[in-house]
């Protein structure tokens, strides 16, 4: 497959062929167990007390002898603590079984348990080739949410990767037919329900992602809302498929498209 290489005002300055990286089949389900993966890295571990529900004396005997005892007061063999007394006669509560009012839970979480989804080297490399092949099909692009210009995709010029202003790479960006794509990631919108007292108040929408050869001063340029800067060689699944969706806008360097062809990036 043979793209054009642009320049920061939309010119063509020639053609470059994709490497074999791009030739992958378009697999979804393999990108999405890709993704996944790396999600359950980021999970955090909980679980309950070890002794939650159980910091209390839930014993009751039910010997006939033990005037303590339950036996013969026609009740259920449920846990209780004993909340009140007047000489021999109490007033239980139950207690520590799930059932009862704070006790404990019947198949709490547990810390212990393993949340990694472990994914096979091949399989992960595969993934990557698939989703770098879904970001060039423009009708995958477009189902994504996307505002791409009619050109898409397209290669561009080295001249990107020394862009170190926020308002220059806005004017290329512009120049190159993503305005509408940038008015669309600068809004955002408040999440609905309790997710807003919970440190994730607004929905943000993903933009392109700029993938320059090698660190560059485009990479302190991370203020622009949805447009994310990486290099070729720290491209992942997550990347390129945020949220499990294949098909994010992606503009390489010329130089990165070279380094991932002479490294054999990804094979």
């Amino acid at each position: 497959m043979k793209l054009a290489i642009k320049d920061l005002k939309a010119a063509e300055k020639g053609s470059v062929e994709l490497p074999a990286q791009f030739g992958e089949a378009f697999r979804p389900d393999l990108i999405k167990r890709a993704v996944q993966s790396i999600q359950s890295l980021n999970l955090t571990p909980y679980g309950a007390h070890a002794r939650a529900g159980m910091r209390q004396s839930g014993e009751l005997s039910r010997r006939r002898k033990n005037y303590r005892g339950s036996y013969g007061h026609g009740i259920s063999r449920v846990p209780r603590k004993i909340l009140t007394r007047r000489g021999t006669r109490f007033f239980w509560v139950g207690a520590v079984a799930p059932g009862t009012v704070g006790g404990r839970r019947a198949h709490a979480p547990k810390a212990q348990k393993l949340t990694e989804k472990d994914i096979n080297t091949k399989e992960r490399k595969k993934a990557i080739r698939c989703a770098l092949s879904a970001s060039m099909m423009k009708e995958v692009v477009v189902a994504r949410g996307h505002r791409i210009p009619d050109s898409y995709p397209f290669i561009l010029s080295n001249d990107l990767e020394q862009i170190s202003k926020v308002k220059e790479l806005i004017a290329a960006l512009n120049a190159l037919g993503f305005g509408d794509e940038l008015d669309r990631t600068n809004t955002k919108t408040i999440r609905a329900g309790k997710g807003t007292m919970r440190g994730r108040k607004y929905k943000k929408k993903t933009g392109p992602v700029l993938v320059v050869s090698k660190t560059c001063p485009l990479n302190k340029v991370t203020s622009l809302p949805g447009v994310d800067v990486i290099r070729v060689d720290e491209l992942n699944t997550s990347i390129l498929a945020p949220g499990t969706d294949p098909g994010r806008a992606v503009l390489f360097s010329e130089d990165a498209i070279k380094v991932m062809k002479e490294d054999n990036l990804f094979n």
